[in-house]
């Protein structure tokens, strides 16, 4: 039997419950181009609208139990070939419905042209979208804010870390890497200095096969690591 001082705590502070959202930005590579995943909403608010994948995080689940659901169900996603939690978001009105904490998650998906999309639950399709293309998003700033802070989160762990190789397939071309990594930083790098830092801190390693590529054969390599390790400054 609670105490009558737990009772009036509890009605004290009923105005005060917080909802909890798990988010997702899920993202890929492909026509040399860095893409999102986003869903069209089915229901209110922002119906027709597109959207951050994500939902509300249930009693019975974790953080990121509630991320790779909500993934799997509104677009037919597993978590992919990287997750990590992003960020916590909690501006007082992102929500019209209440008071919603959004704890936004990164996923990193290679290969797409093997996936299907699988739009269902509160979503009635999803897509890719280009990083530089936005339409307009459900929840107008808040998921904007989300969207752009992954991508500066992606730029910066791309400086130090291995992560672009959680968006190539298991055996790519030199080009190929480069590609990736002038799709994240918006420029084109010097061809010969990008091969020189790669191939300096053995990061890749070649395979015994080659691909063509503008009319001619290039080595494939492979990553010596695909478990997200630290290195020096890479770009």
């Amino acid at each position: 039997m609670p105490s009558p001082n737990f009772e009036a705590f509890e009605k004290a502070t009923d105005k005060w419950k917080l909802l909890v959202a798990a988010d997702v930005v899920a993202f890929t590579f492909f026509s040399n181009e860095l893409k999102v995943l986003l869903v069209k909403r089915k229901y209110e608010p922002g119906v027709g609208q597109w959207a951050i994948p994500g939902g509300f995080v249930r009693e019975n689940e974790s953080l990121e139990e509630a991320a790779i659901r909500e993934l799997k169900e509104e677009t037919g996603l597993s978590k992919g070939c990287y997750l990590e939690q992003l960020y916590t978001f909690g501006a007082i009105k992102r929500d019209p419905r209440a008071r919603v904490i959004s704890v936004a998650f990164l996923v990193l998906i290679a290969e797409p042209e093997k996936i299907k999309l699988k739009a269902s639950d509160d979503a009635m399709a999803a897509n890719w979208f280009s990083i530089a293309e936005l339409p307009a998003l459900a929840f107008g700033e808040s998921h904007r804010e989300i969207l752009l802070y992954a991508a500066q989160r992606l730029r910066w762990k791309f400086e130090y870390t291995n992560v672009a190789f959680s968006l190539l397939r298991r055996e790519f071309t030199l080009t190929e890497l480069q590609r990736v990594y002038e799709a994240i930083y918006g420029r084109q790098l010097d061809k010969r200095n990008f091969r020189k830092k790669i191939l300096s801190l053995d990061l890749i390693e070649t395979v015994d096969d080659t691909k063509q590529e503008f009319g001619r054969p290039a080595q494939l390599y492979k990553a010596r690591a695909k478990k997200l390790k630290i290195y020096q400054k890479i770009i």
